[in-house]
């Protein structure tokens, strides 16, 4: 099991073996185990390329998540744009370490098989990452 932080443009990541932990308990109440998940924390301009390259879609988003998951254990890169983090923070009201941590549970649920293609199933992702954040603030 290994979860890795990278860090394309710099950020304060504070308690990572809590986020660790935290991330591990999420997968373990999906029934899941993690296996290797990289979380990479970039630019809008960097996430907007992977957009582009990979998924061909042209608008910023604030993260993207490749699945290699196989059966029950979680595997996947997580592409984070720390700039649209802080934009949407704003937005929402939110401290930016609150949608921060939103976004990264956002990728470990796509990897479990949580979708948000369709308004029910965007429902669904934001009650997972609602009953998730509890999880680590209690």
């Amino acid at each position: 099991m290994a979860i890795s932080f990278s860090f394309q443009k710099k950020i304060n990541l504070h308690s990572r073996t809590k986020l660790k932990e935290w991330i591990n308990k999420t997968a373990e109440q999906r029934e899941k185990k993690i296996g290797n998940i990289s979380y990479i924390f970039c630019s809008d301009d960097e996430l907007l390329q992977i957009n582009n390259q990979y998924l061909k879609h042209d608008y910023y988003t604030d993260v993207i998540t490749f699945d290699y998951s196989e059966g029950a254990v979680l595997n996947g890169d997580i592409f984070i744009s720390v700039d649209r983090v802080r934009d949407n923070a704003k937005q929402v009201g939110v401290t930016f370490e609150e949608e921060l941590y939103r976004v990264m549970i956002h990728g470990v649920l796509h990897l479990s098989g949580v979708n948000d293609k369709t308004e029910q199933q965007a429902k669904q992702m934001r009650k997972a990452e609602e009953d998730s954040l509890k999880l680590l603030f209690g």
